[in-house]
């Protein structure tokens, strides 16, 4: 069962034991940020500091001349990862034994929604949200497949995992966040994660939808939310809000947008990298949901991509899907939370890995080697010590 542990670039660099000790995980691979989105990360061993603030989204390596005249770009990086930052960890990962795999983060980017607030998903109401580039606006689709391109294929790599290719929407990890007063449910997510920007409008009237009489229609199935009425989950609760007609029309429409952007990333990318590079995907088996792991169709997804990384730490369940409709050779990587403090169980990881298996997991993801604690770190190692 080969395992695989994420990485920052300042987790690494400025340490000299770091690489080292991840490898003594029992780990065989790492999965190092190449490109990704503003954060606040605690590093508890490195010798320089123990917080890092990246402030925005960024790529960690000095971009190419392809960005040149182009309004939409990848924002470098501060002091936090300066210079070449992902090649210096990769080569000190390499240098430890570790195959090393870039992780890249897409649409996601809260400073191109400030600066470009065009580029953002609007909701029924007119809110933007800034943190959410629309991926059906050409120029953003144009951007985030470049950007998959650039920062997948890095010297040395041998494979990428893709995040947050997909939609986003309301949900998000954002500082101070206060939108949990209202119970959404998973419908009222839907609801609020419609985007409305020219684009879509234009598409949900490709549809046979006028968009203004759907905003209107979303803002009233929404009323009885605003009051307290969480609703129950499923599909089914989108299409009692909203209505059969209005709720099919515009999980057509963003389903064919999610799923061209998946299948044109994928391919750039696989034009531009080496034989044998592995090309994953961080996914959600349920089209419709938003987020890091993206909605996708699980059939078609794996008839593109090598595999999918799909977040077990809940339970092993969503593994499932991709397992009924997966291909000979297809990776199905189970992502398991081992830092504690963030609802990780990396005391029960040995029994996780077990269920995720019995639901067809061939390889195993651990978030996060930089932020684990000791203890996190050395109930890690015993248990992929048990599982050979």
């Amino acid at each position: 069962m080969k395992a695989s542990a994420f990485v920052y670039p300042w987790d690494v660099n400025g340490d000299p034991e770091a690489a080292g000790r991840i490898a003594g995980l029992g780990v065989r691979q790492a999965t190092l940020a190449s490109a990704y989105h503003s954060t606040r990360a605690l590093t508890p061993r490195h010798p320089r500091h123990r917080i890092v603030t990246a402030s925005h989204a960024a790529v960690l390596y000095p971009a190419d001349e392809r960005w040149e005249g182009r309004r939409l770009r990848p924002y470098a990086a501060g002091d936090w990862a300066p210079g070449d930052a992902y090649g210096e960890a990769a080569d000190a990962l390499a240098g430890a034994g570790l195959d090393v795999h870039t992780w890249v983060v897409l649409a996601h980017n809260s400073r191109m929604g400030e600066e470009f607030p065009d580029t953002s998903v609007v909701n029924a109401y007119g809110d933007r949200y800034p943190w959410a580039p629309c991926i059906a606006q050409p120029d953003t689709r144009a951007y985030l497949v470049e950007l998959a391109v650039e920062a997948a294929v890095r010297p040395g790599a041998g494979g990428t995992e893709l995040e947050s290719l997909g939609w986003y929407g309301l949900a998000h990890l954002h500082a101070h966040d206060k939108t949990a007063g209202v119970g959404l449910g998973e419908a009222g997510q839907y609801l609020m994660s419609l985007c409305f920007c020219p684009s879509c409008s234009e598409g949900y009237a490709q549809q046979g939808l006028d968009p203004d009489e759907l905003a209107i229609a979303v803002r009233r199935a929404l009323e009885p939310v605003w009051r307290g009425d969480t609703p129950a989950g499923g599909w089914e609760a989108v299409e009692k809000l909203l209505g059969s007609e209005f709720s099919g029309a515009t999980r057509a429409w963003r389903d064919a947008v999610a799923r061209s952007l998946q299948a044109e990333a994928v391919a750039a990318v696989r034009a531009a990298a080496p034989e044998g590079f592995r090309i994953l995907l961080h996914a959600d088996p349920v089209s419709y949901h938003c987020g890091a792991n993206a909605g996708v169709d699980p059939e078609h997804i794996l008839s593109v991509a090598d595999g999918v990384v799909v977040p077990c730490t809940g339970g092993s369940g969503l593994l499932t899907p991709f397992a009924d409709r997966g291909v000979g050779g297809s990776v199905l990587a189970a992502n398991f939370t081992v830092v504690g403090g963030m609802g990780g169980r990396p005391e029960a990881l040995g029994e996780d890995v077990a269920r995720a298996v019995g639901h067809g997991a061939t390889e195993v993801r651990l978030y996060h080697a930089g932020l684990a604690s000791d203890e996190d770190l050395s109930l890690v190692t015993q248990a992929l010590a048990r599982l050979g």
